[in-house]
């Protein structure tokens, strides 16, 4: 009879083994193990460079002095084909229309307009030449421009889709175009002639009325910032009467509530209770939980419609680029804007963008050391990556400029002072209790909100070219 079979054992070669082999040896080892990983962890920088305010009632209040409003608004279009028309509520925006409630008028004015498209270099108005045209910018950059001391063109900045000149035009008919302004890029503008609003003016009684009546307005006494004036004498000798005064405040003070990110985290008792070992199962379900919530807390802060630093941005502190790609110009534009730049925060494709454009210059950006990590740095000032910055379809973005905290009157964030089971500032991990079936809930809660002291503290460079 024969004997019981043998399993084969054999090398590559053919041979037979003369050592145990490392598949039969792993049946006896211990795998070491990494932490569970996560792959849309991101470095947020903008949590970790932000300031932290702890609000002890759920919401703050930003109480500021009294600013009036000086007509920076933006102008709004809508498109049915190929014919770009726009929004008469919109009207109101130019300086001279604010408060201007009258509908019928307002659509007169707006059927008045005229569509006119510019190529890149045409101009669209001369210095010196007469004021005979309030332009609406639908689309496209339009590069302002002045005669320099020394024969050369000083540049005034770019305007774009939104924006308007030649509103002067409301008040007198005798003005002149203070500079030169070209197409940057192919424009589409709408145009009103001063004699189709002549006619308008004449023929529309409370048009006519309310211009009258802003022009007669007496020129409230403000300071650059719109602010209303702190009356002051200096260099004075003698007895000389003194101006009394007083800071008037925002009647009106902006609110910003707490906003939460949660989610409910489940876990079966029976994985809790026998497969903790290595590692806690809890812990780490709630550790790559709380990172999921803290890249959302980012999204928030810079996209919500509610208190994101990107809708939030005061107009008046809204740039664009002067070419498309983001050039050292526009960084330049960005801090002169503001005092003590903290960082910019911008897309990781806008600052590669950023390098071309240094490379092709001959410039080469220095790097710094933030929080023991390298960054690029210009002027100084870290420019620091954010994905969650969107890139529209078109491939454009924007770059945000930042001056930080309370003392400098920057941009701070906001979290809660205490939570019940706080688990880190700003976030708790609450027991919810155990369902028929033994699974364990958890709320994880964030909480946060970001605040604007004033308009000055962030600036954002728009229409940012990442694709060339």
């Amino acid at each position: 009879m024969p004997g019981p079979a043998i399993a084969s054992r054999t090398t590559g070669t053919g041979e037979p083994p003369r050592s145990l082999s490392t598949r039969a040896a792993r049946t006896l080892a211990t795998t070491t193990k990494s932490l569970p990983q996560m792959r849309s962890i991101t470095p947020r920088w903008l949590l970790s460079q932000l300031p932290w305010v702890e609000v002890a009632a759920g919401s703050y209040r930003v109480n500021r002095r009294l600013t009036y409003t000086v007509g920076d608004g933006r102008i709004t279009f809508f498109t049915t084909g190929a014919r770009v028309q726009v929004i008469p509520a919109e009207l109101a925006e130019l300086p001279l229309l604010r408060g201007f409630g009258d509908a019928d008028a307002l659509s007169a004015l707006a059927e008045g307009f005229e569509q006119r498209e510019y190529a890149a270099g045409d101009t669209i108005a001369e210095a010196g030449a007469p004021l005979d045209s309030i332009v609406l910018i639908a689309s496209g950059k339009v590069r302002r421009t002045t005669p320099g001391q020394y024969g050369d063109e000083a540049h005034l900045g770019t305007l774009a889709g939104g924006d308007h000149l030649g509103g002067e035009l409301l008040g007198s008919s005798d003005e002149t175009w203070k500079f030169t302004a070209r197409a940057a890029t192919r424009c589409v503008v709408l145009v009103l002639p001063a004699t189709t609003y002549a006619v308008l003016n004449g023929r529309i009684e409370s048009l006519r009325e309310h211009v009258r009546a802003r022009l007669a307005e007496p020129s409230r006494s403000h300071n650059k910032a719109g602010e209303a004036s702190i009356d002051l004498a200096a260099g004075h000798e003698g007895e000389c009467a003194l101006p009394g005064t007083y800071v008037d405040y925002d009647p009106a003070p902006r609110e910003y509530d707490l906003a939460v990110a949660q989610t409910i985290l489940r876990t079966h008792t029976r994985v809790t209770d026998l497969y903790n070992e290595p590692m806690n199962q809890l812990e780490q379900q709630v550790r790559l939980t709380v990172a999921a919530l803290r890249e959302r807390q980012e999204q928030e802060l810079v996209t919500s419609t509610e208190f994101g630093l990107l809708p939030s941005a005061d107009p008046s502190q809204r740039i664009t680029t002067r070419g498309g790609p983001p050039a050292p110009d526009d960084l330049d534009e960005l801090l002169c804007r503001r005092r003590k730049t903290r960082f910019f925060l911008a897309h990781p494709k806008a600052i590669a963008a950023f390098g071309r454009e240094c490379t092709a210059r001959g410039l080469y950006p220095a790097t710094g050391t933030l929080d023991g990590r390298r960054v690029t740095t210009w002027r100084g000032v870290p420019l620091l990556p954010c994905d969650k910055i969107p890139v529209s379809p078109q491939g454009t973005t924007s770059i945000l400029a930042l001056r930080t905290g309370e003392d400098d009157h920057g941009v701070i964030g906001l979290r809660p002072r205490d939570l019940p089971d706080e688990y880190r500032p700003g976030l708790n991990v609450r027991y919810m209790g155990v369902n028929d079936r033994g699974v364990t809930s958890y709320l994880v809660s964030a909480y946060h909100s970001v605040a604007v002291l004033v308009p000055d503290a962030l600036g954002v460079l728009d229409d940012v070219e990442i694709g060339r």
